[in-house]
């Protein structure tokens, strides 16, 4: 999304040059000296200079300048101000994986979905990259679990909305994966939203993508257990025989009906999804064994409960 500079943007290209100097040079105390000064204050939030794509604060955390950032946000810096492509610096910070910033601008109160307007978020980012610890800050202040960038993905052979859960499959994230899926995110991506439905003929589950990329065995089961329609996917076999372990896993459970346990957890899963409460399964008041099982955690043998 292309965003032309402002008058004021093209008018103090240089007081704006001189801000961006002193962040990337990491000088905080310059940086906060020039900002007590009215003629930098007044353009702390502005884009300036051909090429400049961002605002001072978008320097600081794309270089990881932890303090720079927070004399910025000590003196009026927008947490959510956007470059050129509507990105806001969480974006950025997610991008160059600075979870110091990341936590900095979340607790400035950041929008964890980044701006509508711009293509991508920092929960698809984070996903995408692999970064389990700032990725579960994200979903932790609220981030949306099944983000969708706005341009669909052209794929060998589908059409699909490459949100979170697809991304972290695709490029190996096994972390991310169960991470999405704790927070929520939905095992039947692709095919249970409405509008995506009216322009894709035949959209492709999160499974299917997982079977046709030859992700791992311990992909597909994740996507059972978190009660993905196994019916839904088309079935190629192929020769790789990761793929054929997870066809044959899947076929296993298309002929089985899905335990009463199983169910159950799920029901309540999905309740808790409704109220806003998935996160906060570790703090219901019930036995730690229990808690283990509406969070997947493998619990001894003496305590477990029949899946």
């Amino acid at each position: 999304m292309l965003q032309l500079r402002t008058s004021a943007e093209e008018n103090s290209c240089c007081e704006i040059s001189q801000l961006r100097q002193a962040v990337l040079q990491n000088n905080d105390r310059l940086l906060d000296e020039m900002l007590c000064q009215e003629v930098y204050k007044k353009v702390i939030n502005c884009r300036g200079g051909w090429g400049i794509a961002g605002t001072p604060l978008h320097a600081a955390v794309s270089k990881g300048h932890l303090s720079c950032l927070q004399v910025l946000l000590g003196h009026g810096a927008l947490v959510d101000c956007v470059d050129v492509k509507a990105q806001t610096p969480l974006f950025a910070a997610v991008r160059g994986k600075y979870l110091e910033c990341v936590l900095a601008l979340l607790g400035a109160g950041a929008n964890p979905n980044g701006n509508a307007s711009n293509n991508c978020s920092p929960v698809l980012t984070a996903a995408r990259e692999g970064d389990v610890e700032i990725l579960g800050e994200l979903l932790r202040r609220g981030a949306e679990v099944n983000s969708r960038a706005k341009v669909l993905l052209w794929t060998s052979r589908a059409r699909v909305s490459s949100g979170p859960l697809y991304l972290a499959a695709v490029y190996g994230h096994m972390e991310c994966f169960r991470l999405l899926l704790l927070y929520g995110a939905d095992p039947d991506y692709n095919c249970t939203d409405a509008r995506l439905l009216s322009s894709i003929k035949q959209p492709k589950t999160v499974l299917e993508m997982c079977l046709r990329h030859g992700c791992g065995v311990e992909y597909i089961q994740l996507l059972i257990d978190f009660g993905a329609n196994v019916y839904l996917p088309t079935l190629i076999i192929e020769k790789s025989t990761k793929q054929n372990e997870a066809v044959e896993l899947l076929l296993q459970e298309r002929g089985n009906p899905k335990a009463l346990t199983s169910q159950c957890r799920l029901a309540v899963r999905r309740y808790l999804k409704t109220i806003g409460g998935v996160h906060c399964i570790d703090q219901l008041d019930m036995p730690t064994s229990l808690v283990n099982f509406l969070q997947h955690t493998p619990v001894p043998a003496h305590c477990s409960i029949a899946q």
